[in-house]
C-alpha cells in the first residue's frame, strides 16, 4: 500500500497499522507533482493509496502483491530513467536499526529520535523505522526547520539525522548525536556529528565515520564499491535482484579502502571526468573549491570540449553575488591540493544549485556553460 509520507504522527501510525495488517508500505513524497506521482504509482504498482491526513483508502487497479516479510518499497532517488523501488524486508529493517543503534550507543530509556527529513526517502524513513524497532521515543517534524529542530533538542530529543544543507543552518550542539548523510559534509565537524554513507538499497547508512557498521562487509572491485550485509534490499519492485549470487551489492560508487578498513568514496562512477586522458572525480575538486574565498556552494562536472575531450566545469553560487570569485583564483585553489588537470577550465556563476530533497546536487540539471 502507498502512504502519503507527510512528516506527522499520523504517517507513523498508518505505517504501524499497515505492518500489523501484513502489508508493505510505499512512502509517497507529497511534494511530487501529480504526473510524477502517477508515474511512480504505475511503475511500483501498489494496490491502494492512503493519505493519513484523512485516512481514506483509494484502491488502484493492477496492484502487484508483495512477498511475505516485505516491509517497505522505497523509491530510489535517481534523477533519470524509470522509477524503481527497493524492497526492504522486516528482517533488513531490523538489522539496520540494530546495527545503527549499536554504533551510536542508543539507549531507549535515555534517548529520543527526531525525524525531520523527508519520509519518502530512506534517510528520513529509517529514523522512524529505527525508533519503532528499538522502542526509542520519536518526534516527527514535517521539515528540518532550524528553529523547530533546535526546539526539539531543548525539549528532549537527543538524536537526529540531517543532510548537509540543513545542518549548515542550525546549531547541532543540543543533540547527543547527529547522523549526517546526503551531500558532502563540511570539512570541520563537531565531535557529536557522525558522517555516513549509504543508499536506498542499503536501507540507510551502513558506513559511519568511514567505518562499516557491525555485520557490514565492504570490498572494492575494479575501483567500484561493493557492499554485503543483512540490511540490504532483497530486490527491486520489478523483481530484478539487487545483489549477486554472493550477496554483494554493486553500488556504482568509485571508492578505495585504506589499510585500517576506512572507506574513501571518490564519487559516482558515471560522474568521472576524463580530460586530456586524465580522470578527475568531482568530489575532491568540489571540496577544494568550497574552501576557497567567496564560494557558498559549488558543483563540478564535465562538459564536452574539442581540445580536452571533456572540460572540468565549476558551477559556483557565490557568497556575494556582486563580487563572485574569478576562474583564475579558483584554479589556483584547486591546484594547491590537487593535480593541475583537476582545476576547472570553465566557471558558471549561479544563484543556487539544483538539489534533491536530501541535498545531493542534480548534476544532470546544471545549466550548460556559455560557449
Amino acid at each position: 500500500m502507498a502512504v502519503v509520507a507527510r512528516g506527522t504522527d499520523a504517517f507513523v501510525a498508518t505505517l504501524r497499522r499497515t505492518w500489523d495488517g501484513g502489508d508493505a508500505v510505499l512512502p509517497l513524497d507529497p511534494r511530487l507533482p501529480r504526473p510524477a506521482t502517477e508515474a511512480l504509482l504505475d511503475a511500483l504498482a501498489p494496490a491502494a493509496v492512503v493519505d493519513p491526513a484523512d485516512g481514506e483508502r483509494h484502491e488502484r487497479g493492477g496492484g502487484r502483491p508483495v512477498e511475505l516479510g516485505d516491509a517497505l518499497v522505497v523509491a530510489t532517488s535517481g534523477t533519470t530513467g524509470e522509477p524503481k523501488g527497493a524492497v526492504l524486508t522486516h528482517a533488513a529493517v531490523a538489522a539496520s536499526a540494530e546495527a545503527t543503534s549499536a554504533r551510536l550507543g542508543v539507549d531507549p530509556a535515555m534517548d529520543h529520535w527526531l525525524a525531520c527529513l523527508p519520509l519518502a526517502h530512506v534517510g528520513g524513513l529509517s529514523v522512524v523505522t529505527r525508533a519503532l524497532h528499538t522502542g526509542t521515543p520519536l518526534t516527527v517534524l514535517p521539515a528540518p526547520d532550524p528553529a523547530a529542530v533546535e526546539a526539539a533538542a531543548r525539549g528532549g530529543a537527543t538524536l537526529v539525522s540531517l543532510v548537509a544543507t540543513a545542518f549548515a543552518r542550525l546549531d547541532p550542539s543540543g543533540f547527543r548525536a547527529v547522523v549526517l548523510g546526503g551531500a558532502a559534509p563540511p570539512a570541520e565537524l563537531p565531535a557529536n556529528v557522525h558522517t555516513t554513507w549509504g543508499m536506498t538499497e542499503t536501507g540507510s547508512g551502513v558506513v559511519y565515520d568511514r567505518l562499516p557498521l557491525e555485520g557490514v562487509e565492504l570490498r572494492v572491485v575494479e575501483d567500484e564499491l561493493h557492499v554485503r550485509g543483512s540490511m540490504l534490499a532483497r530486490a527491486y519492485r520489478d523483481g530484478t535482484p539487487t545483489v549477486d549470487v554472493g550477496g554483494w551489492l554493486r553500488t556504482g560508487d568509485a571508492a578505495s579502502l585504506e589499510p585500517d578498513g576506512r572507506l574513501r568514496v571518490a564519487g559516482r562512477i558515471g560522474d568521472v571526468i576524463v580530460t586530456g586522458g586524465e580522470k578527475v572525480w568531482p568530489e575532491p575538486v568540489e571540496a577544494a573549491l568550497r574552501a576557497a574565498p567567496g564560494v557558498a556552494e559549488v558543483a563540478v562536472a564535465g562538459r564536452p570540449d574539442p581540445e580536452w575531450g571533456q572540460a572540468v566545469v565549476a558551477w559556483v553560487a557565490p557568497a556575494d553575488r556582486a563580487a563572485p570569485p574569478a576562474l583564475a583564483e579558483l584554479r589556483e585553489a584547486v591546484k594547491a591540493t590537487l593535480p593541475p588537470w583537476a582545476a576547472p577550465r570553465r566557471l558558471v556563476i549561479v544563484d543556487a544549485l539544483p538539489r534533491t530533497a536530501l541535498g545531493k546536487v542534480r548534476r544532470g540539471e546544471l545549466p550548460d556553460p556559455p560557449i
